[in-house]
């Protein structure tokens, strides 16, 4: 039904893709041939192609009741005072496996999106424009693919699982693709500094159109709602019924991220049987 699919990022907003993937996957058997997901859908996009939301969602409530804070002034001096940055990486190493490499890129073309600064900007120059550019945009224009970002210079660059040579790899560019300023450090893939792909495009689909040029169908699962979506000639874009009511980084509130998912199984199912009447 659809050749391909997009995971936009959103933190734990992207907890409602896993519930719609649920809904909606295997009741029209979506099996696609290559899928691109940038910043938390990159791992939303990992996690909902093999099946394992159930256990991801089991291991992000058990981090939640630990009762850590947001911001925590103890991990100052080691530089870490997001717990969620050390938390995130922690589980992309449990979930993202030698065993789940093999899985992944048997089932599809897993593709992640991170961001190339200016070249010659230093690191954190480069973050604090591209992440106040990307705010700003968003605030004033409310664009589905922002573009102020490739404008300043940051440069897409998209990884395919299948070229990565093992599991630790895949954490790291997926690790990478969630780069925010002062939440995450700066990352380097491929030795080169590597940003969260929202820098230039928090909806990637430049994977998607070589399948859309062939005929082929694509779908984009949108984290947040949008005054107005594209029109593309193969390509059907879903958002959320409703706001997502959940902080993107937010550890505290187990409760959010448990509404995002379910009314990520109401939306998925609703799709799936317009999508059978259609």
């Amino acid at each position: 039904m659809f050749d391909a699919v997009s995971f936009p990022g959103g933190g734990n907003r992207c907890y409602w893709q896993g519930g719609f993937w649920e809904a909606a996957a295997q009741s029209l058997d979506l099996a696609p041939a290559r899928v691109v997901g940038v910043s938390g859908g990159a791992f939303a996009a990992a996690y909902s192609l093999l099946g394992l939301g159930p256990r991801v969602r089991e291991l992000v409530l058990e981090g939640c009741k630990r009762g850590l804070p947001n911001f925590d002034w103890r991990g100052i001096a080691r530089g870490v005072p997001f717990p969620v940055a050390e938390m995130y990486r922690e589980l992309l190493d449990e979930v993202l496996s030698p065993a789940a490499f093999e899985a992944i890129n048997a089932k599809a073309d897993l593709v992640v999106s991170i961001a190339r600064p200016p070249r010659g900007w230093p690191g954190a120059f480069a973050a604090l424009v591209g992440l106040a550019s990307y705010q700003l945009e968003k605030k004033l224009l409310g664009p589905v693919h922002p573009q102020w970002g490739t404008k300043l210079g940051f440069a897409p660059a998209h990884v395919s699982v299948r070229e990565l040579p093992d599991a630790r790899a895949w954490a790291d560019v997926t690790f990478a693709s969630a780069y925010v300023p002062p939440i995450i450090r700066l990352q380097s893939i491929g030795g080169h500094p590597a940003m969260d792909g929202g820098f230039s495009d928090n909806v990637p689909v430049e994977p998607l159109r070589t399948i859309e040029e062939a005929g082929g169908r694509t779908l984009v699962l949108l984290t947040r709602r949008y005054r107005t979506t594209p029109t593309v000639t193969h390509r059907q874009y879903v958002e959320p019924s409703e706001t997502i009511g959940v902080g993107q980084f937010d550890i505290t509130s187990p409760e959010g991220i448990v509404r995002a998912y379910e009314l990520g199984l109401r939306d998925g199912e609703r799709f799936a049987r317009s999508m059978r009447r259609a």
